[in-house]
């Protein structure tokens, strides 16, 4: 899989700073403010569904800290942990905690802050619902400044997860006295920036924490304005009431970064585009699901649809993810869907029906995508009738195993591990599955504890050509992460799609 030459170039364009002056608005930034795509629903990181949300994980990390910093190229590195590691026979793991560091309240940070937030995920009581992954630790102490926990069940991917979804550390005599809803309505942390005003679907507003243990912000407020639709994001930034946006139509980027003030930036993230089908109705049958596969023009798609920003995929791998492998490829092939339809006793006199769901204005032009989509199965005898929905409401109804036949959705492994990619979207029992079958579940249930990391990786690639061959999913494409931003304002874009301003700076 290769960007195209029109794609490489439009990115190599969109890296430039243009230094043409700004109203007098942007000239000095005080306040920094950005207008985000999506809103708030929850401030504790670590339960509910908004917590493996990975759009809204940018958020939580301008205010708390993960256990481990994850680098913009996606590197761990020493964060509230400064070494971590596995005992010689791996019944145990250690983390050395950082000294020195503030809570939000002044209080100070320690290592009973970790082993609580550990514990605490580790608790099913709580909610969280990674709780399956932190589970696998028990008996979590304290000894000096080193945390210890006892391998309740070997998983090799543990230390990848503190610096990925619900990888966060709370409070633990704070969030003990106040509480739940004390919490959600002072949250504190140990991140850069301390919350100073929240207004619920509105905005939040941040000040810069002055104690931050890994160098102070250099915007002293940030605003972050909750603006679901993206025109209205264009609008913020055109206008100049905010100074940096994210997740646009790639046309109206491509429009903007040009113009006298502004500036952009457009790189390859984690996220990927991919289609979950559910094991019901028609979805049952592989013809079907193969057919609906061969049909889609990913390319296509891109080239018209996202201006050549886009990587397709056949796999929930991409190149940058540690078990991708370039050899197994599903072609576009819609003459072989119709084949694979009449042998199931369907045509475009006679189509298969069903109802795909979709985000509108969530990830640019994803209801488009899906518009297209639906254009192309309907030419080989597919049917199908869109339904769109909040993003929110993909995560109950994913949970709750209630997702229609299909559903769009942009899936985050920032990790670039296959078992948070093709793991938790493909493995039945994974609460984020739809796709509930023995044969995948036979395959992928040794994988989680395998100790040999090139056994584990070959485990992976094989599990992604046999989903490839029965056409468990339909991924889509990697995604192109467009920002534009006032040429006053220094971004630096994290290949996890986190926007994050505690790495901006003035130009």
């Amino acid at each position: 899989m290769k960007l195209s030459r029109r794609s490489l170039l439009k990115m190599s364009a969109a890296t430039v700073t243009l230094s043409v002056a700004l109203p007098a608005f942007a000239q000095a930034i005080d306040e920094l403010v950005i207008a985000y795509n999506v809103n708030l629903p929850s401030w504790d990181p670590t339960v509910g569904p908004s917590a493996v949300n990975p759009t809204i994980q940018g958020l939580y990390q301008s205010v708390f800290d993960q256990f481990i910093l994850q680098q913009p190229d996606l590197t761990p590195a020493p964060g509230l942990l400064t070494d971590w590691g596995w005992n010689e026979d791996r019944t145990q793991v250690w983390m050395d905690v950082r000294e020195g560091v503030k809570w939000h309240d002044g209080s100070d940070f320690s290592a009973e802050d970790v082993a609580w937030s550990l514990a605490r995920a580790a608790d099913p009581a709580t909610g969280n619902p990674i709780q399956f992954v932190w589970g696998t630790l028990a008996n979590h102490r304290v000894e000096g400044n080193r945390v210890i926990a006892d391998v309740a069940q070997f998983d090799p991917t543990i230390f990848k997860w503190m610096y990925f979804l619900t990888g966060y550390v709370l409070p633990k005599a704070y969030y003990e006295r106040v509480g739940a809803e004390g919490f959600e309505a002072a949250p504190i942390g140990t991140g850069p920036y301390k919350v100073e005003q929240y207004e619920r679907n509105a905005f939040v507003r941040l000040r810069a924490n002055a104690d931050y243990w890994n160098g102070v912000p250099e915007f002293e407020t940030v605003t972050i304005r909750f603006v679901t639709d993206a025109a209205s994001r264009v609008a913020e930034v055109e206008s100049g009431r905010s100074h940096v946006t994210l997740e646009i139509p790639y046309e109206e980027y491509d429009r903007l970064r040009d113009r006298s003030g502004l500036a952009g930036v457009a790189a390859p993230v984690s996220d990927i585009a991919m289609i979950f089908f559910n094991d019901i109705d028609v979805m049952l049958d592989e013809n079907v699901r193969r057919a609906a596969v061969h049909a889609v023009d990913k390319q296509l798609i891109i080239d018209r649809l996202l201006s050549g920003y886009g990587v397709a995929i056949s796999t929930l791998e991409t190149p940058e993810y540690a078990a991708f492998d370039p050899t197994i490829e599903v072609a576009y092939d819609p003459d072989l869907a119709r084949e694979l339809l009449a042998a199931s006793g369907y045509s475009t006199d006679n189509p298969v029906r069903f109802t795909i769901q979709t985000t509108r204005g969530f990830k640019p032009k994803d209801y488009e995508m899906i518009q297209a989509i639906v254009g192309m199965w309907r030419r080989v005898g597919i049917e199908a009738e869109i339904e769109v929905y909040e993003v929110a409401r993909h995560y109950e109804l994913r949970a709750a195993d209630q997702l229609a036949p299909a559903a769009f959705y942009n899936w985050g492994n920032s990790v670039g591990d296959p078992t948070t990619s093709t793991g938790f979207a493909m493995f039945g029992p994974s609460p984020h599955s739809v796709w509930d079958s023995p044969d995948l579940i036979e395959m992928i249930g040794p994988l989680w504890a395998e100790p040999d990391e090139a056994t584990r990786i070959q485990g992976w690639k094989d599990v992604s050509r046999y989903i490839a061959e029965h056409a468990y999913v339909l991924p889509l494409l990697q995604y192109v992460q467009p920002i534009l931003h006032a040429s006053g304002v220094t971004v630096v874009p994290h290949a996890s799609g986190a926007l994050l301003p505690h790495l901006m700076t003035r130009a």
